[in-house]
């Protein structure tokens, strides 16, 4: 059952194709942070190694609010060594926000993911 003011929604990119800068700009304008506050750049990426790489190596959640609904956000992996955290991942959500760089195009680890996340039926964002 969905509850109307929850969502539950995994971004999925490939790697550098700018899900961890997404999500910092959706908690800046959610008004997450006081106006203020100094934020690092990918707050989400919190291991040494995510710092160091500038990667997603395990999926994160937060949360934003948008007009009266609550977002459950799950930053995912996106390279391809860390596709089964993506795939626990999509069986915690209600649906995705699929994310490709203009430039690049959909990459194939991209495209095992999203048709994983057709498979299971969840709602898309494009």
């Amino acid at each position: 059952m969905i509850q109307e003011n929850l969502r539950n929604v995994a971004i999925i990119a490939h790697v550098d194709h700018g899900k961890t800068t997404l999500v910092d700009q959706m908690l800046k304008q959610s008004g997450a942070f006081r106006a203020n506050q100094q934020v690092a750049e990918r707050v989400m990426d919190s291991g040494d190694i995510e710092r160091e790489r500038g990667i997603t190596i395990l999926a994160k959640n937060c949360s934003c609010e948008y007009e009266g609904v609550k977002i459950n956000i799950v930053d995912t992996p996106g390279h391809a060594d860390f596709g089964g955290e993506v795939e626990r991942v999509l069986k915690m959500v209600n649906g995705v926000l699929l994310l490709v760089d203009a430039a690049e195009g959909c990459m194939p680890q991209t495209r095992f993911v999203l048709q994983k996340a057709l498979q299971q039926n969840l709602s898309l964002v494009i």
